[in-house]
């Protein structure tokens, strides 16, 4: 075994969470080292989650696009949407990824111990990879950033070739005719359009009655009509007894008495932390039923020196989110101000997308704060005209008195890109984040943040009634 001492900071995973960690801590002056145990960096955000899910979408949507632009049509041009050639484009973008992030460790000399890293107990991490060869680094800070997992029930068999989670689902080999995704959260809802988008059979089902309600309602009303739109069956209020799967495909019986028949299932009902193997009872620490670890203010367990971001102490498990905790974490490691990351926009890739930050309806109704609502459609603005894209919405609240911004709620093309001007000018200090900047301020013409200006003025006009 080889023993390397005298590191100030080792982070096990190289996601989001921990390059960002790494990073804020070697800028700092910082001796760093890493852990990874994949053969490259990245993460789960890199090579299952985020990027390929996101990429797969945006060849989808040109797919779409593509059967509904008449010209194309006219020209017979021919589109590809089998999902196995979709997935090898996606791979493209991963690769482009790694190497990006590669270059960021060379970059600042920071090494990259490949292998399973493992808690041995205060101030130690084991590293062990594939040839049996091992390291024992010793430091005085580590940071736990190693992500999480699809949740798999086991009564499930995952081993079959019609099974998948979030995961596996990029390594199917054929195109279903009908899919069948139990659990109706973000990615569920996401997959769900994209492959509806693909004019495949999608049976969405949801254990409760309403999809996402952590969104403002209308927004989320809307997703269930383009899903339905779209082509798929949505099925609230609907918990699984078992799943069968045989060499035609797989069964889902339903706690009801309905039993629903696909070519293939998509298992996509909540996630777990990846905190098991990680020798946590080595420093006295326990993850919850979930996998996840408890942290104070500072992201510090309840071992001092050992401090976990990211996925791996839950909500709200965001790649944003992440990077920012590693980010923070690192820095008052090095000293910084305490900092936590508040505020988190929400980001949803389906298609359309939705994003939205701050407070909705529904809050500030129960809150009793006197609000009003300002609406741009995006049928009426002429850069979604342009683009054909004019399937949306953006809605502003606001304080009726003060005018102050409240929350910023998005649905249709680009919208997690809209909201952050929004979020933007939430983040301002009164008397600057209120309804008048979008009033007083100049837009591009033709452009979506256009609809700021549109639904500011909206919300204008229903104050004089």
């Amino acid at each position: 075994m080889d023993i390397s001492g005298g590191w100030d900071l080792v982070v096990i995973g190289t996601g989001p969470a921990g390059e960002a960690a790494a990073m804020r801590a070697v800028k700092s002056g910082r001796r760093v080292a890493v852990v990874e145990n994949q053969q490259t960096v990245g993460g789960s955000c890199t090579h299952l989650g985020t990027i390929p899910s996101k990429a797969l979408r945006h060849l989808i949507r040109q797919v779409i696009r593509h059967h509904r632009n008449p010209l194309l049509q006219d020209m017979r041009a021919p589109v590809e949407n089998r999902w196995e050639h979709m997935v090898t484009r996606a791979r493209e973008v991963i690769d482009a990824q790694v190497g990006v992030r590669t270059d960021y460790y060379l970059r600042n000399r920071i090494p990259v111990f490949s292998g399973h890293g493992r808690l041995d107990g205060p101030g130690r991490v084991r590293v062990e990879d594939d040839s049996g060869r091992q390291w024992l680094l010793e430091t005085k800070h580590i940071v736990l950033a190693t992500g999480s997992r699809p949740y798999r029930p086991k009564d499930v068999d995952f081993t079959h070739p019609g099974i998948y989670d979030s995961d596996t689902i990029l390594s199917m080999s054929s195109t279903p005719r009908h899919l069948i995704i139990y659990g109706a959260g973000v990615i569920g809802c996401e997959y769900a359009s994209m492959f509806a988008g693909l004019g495949i059979q999608v049976d969405l089902v949801d254990s409760r009655s309403h999809l996402l309600d952590f969104l403002d309602a209308e927004i989320s009303d809307a997703l269930s009509y383009h899903l339905r739109e779209q082509g798929a069956t949505i099925r609230h209020d609907e918990h699984y007894a078992k799943v069968e799967a045989d060499d035609q495909g797989v069964t889902l019986h339903l706690q009801s008495g309905k039993s629903i028949r696909a070519d293939a299932l998509l298992w996509s009902n909540g996630r777990t932390g990846n905190s098991d193997g990680l020798g946590l009872d080595s420093v006295g620490l326990e993850a919850d039923g979930r996998g996840h670890l408890r942290v104070d203010e500072r992201y510090q367990t309840d071992c001092e020196g050992v401090y976990a971001v990211g996925d791996l102490i839950g909500w709200p498990s965001l790649a944003s989110a992440a990077y920012d905790q590693g980010r923070f974490c690192a820095g008052m490691i090095c000293g910084d101000a305490q900092h936590q990351v508040t505020d988190v926009p929400t980001g949803i890739y389906t298609i359309p997308g939705i994003s939205s930050v701050g407070k909705t309806e529904q809050e500030l109704t129960r809150q009793q704060v006197p609000y009003e609502v300002g609406q741009a459609f995006f049928r009426n603005l002429a850069r979604a005209q342009i683009t054909a894209e004019k399937v949306g919405v953006l809605k502003i609240l606001f304080h009726r008195d003060t005018l102050a911004v409240l929350g910023i709620h998005c649905f249709g093309y680009q919208a997690t890109e809209i909201v952050h001007v929004g979020q933007a000018i939430m983040r301002q200090p009164a008397p600057n984040n209120t309804l008048n900047y979008f009033l007083e301020t100049t837009f591009n013409y033709p452009t979506m943040a256009e609809a700021y200006r549109v639904a500011a003025i909206n919300g204008m006009n229903r104050l004089r009634r």
